[in-house]
């Protein structure tokens, strides 16, 4: 056990700029299941974030034992967009064993997410044999599917 006492994950977060698209991602493509979709308090999210006129709406998906909360912030107007690098640092993104990484990545092209690079199999570490690839939407939402070799 770590020095703090961790007892667990809470969830994945990530800020998106179209919340509808990236809802359909991850319900209607890979099956997770929107638990609640609102607006938050923006005084709350202010004393939280630090940032003066925020206003955002949330919603929480729950699949595979995990949650995700997409972020969309509607305020303030000045957050720019600069397509985040997977190579920057700071950058994550979520890994999803699929059965098919071709058809996954044909199928997530109808929810914005391209990949960034071609299909491998990876030659070392805990995915050896398996193949791989990294797709990202406009929004910098990061994602990559783990093929078990068949």
């Amino acid at each position: 056990m770590g020095k703090i006492g961790v007892s667990g994950f809470n969830h994945t977060a990530f800020v998106v700029s179209d919340l509808d698209r990236a809802i359909g991602f991850f319900r209607d493509l890979l099956g997770f299941e929107l638990t609640s979709r609102a607006p938050r308090n923006p005084k709350a999210i202010q004393d939280m974030t630090g940032l003066a006129d925020v206003d955002i709406e949330v919603a929480y998906l729950r699949g595979l034992d995990h949650w995700i909360e997409l972020i969309r912030y509607e305020a303030p107007a000045d957050r720019g967009r600069p397509l985040p690098k997977i190579f920057q640092d700071g950058a994550g993104h979520i890994a999803f064993d699929v059965d098919d990484a071709a058809a996954a990545v044909r199928e997530a092209r109808a929810y914005g997410l391209l990949p960034i690079g071609e299909i491998v199999t990876i030659d070392q570490g805990p995915n050896q044999g398996r193949k791989v690839v990294y797709l990202q939407s406009s929004d910098g939402l990061s994602v990559e599917f783990i093929q078990a070799p068949h």
